[in-house]
C-alpha cells in the first residue's frame, strides 16, 4: 500500500503549528527560543491596475522542531 504524501504535509504543518504554539505558550522557556528569518521588506509589483505584494517570514523555534519531528514519527507508525 502506498503511502499518501499530502498526509505527511498536512502532518508537518500541523506539528510544526502546534509545536510553535507550545513555545509561545512556554514564554521564555528553552522551547521558546529560536530564530527568525525572512524578507525583511515585502517586494512591491506595481503594474498600474493591479499592485501584488510578496513576502515571506518563518519563526523557527525548538518546540516547532520537536513538533515536526513528533509529526513525523506519528505519520511513520500510524500510517501504513
Amino acid at each position: 500500500m502506498k503511502k499518501n504524501n499530502w498526509i505527511l504535509v498536512f502532518l508537518l504543518i500541523v506539528g510544526f503549528l502546534v509545536g510553535n504554539l507550545l513555545g509561545t505558550y512556554f514564554g521564555n522557556s528553552f522551547f521558546s527560543y529560536g530564530a527568525k528569518f525572512g524578507l525583511t521588506s515585502p517586494i512591491e509589483l506595481n503594474l498600474g491596475f493591479i499592485e501584488l505584494v510578496f513576502g515571506i517570514n518563518f519563526n523557527v523555534t525548538i518546540a516547532g522542531v520537536i513538533g515536526l519531528i513528533v509529526a513525523f514519527l506519528i505519520y511513520k507508525f500510524a500510517v501504513r
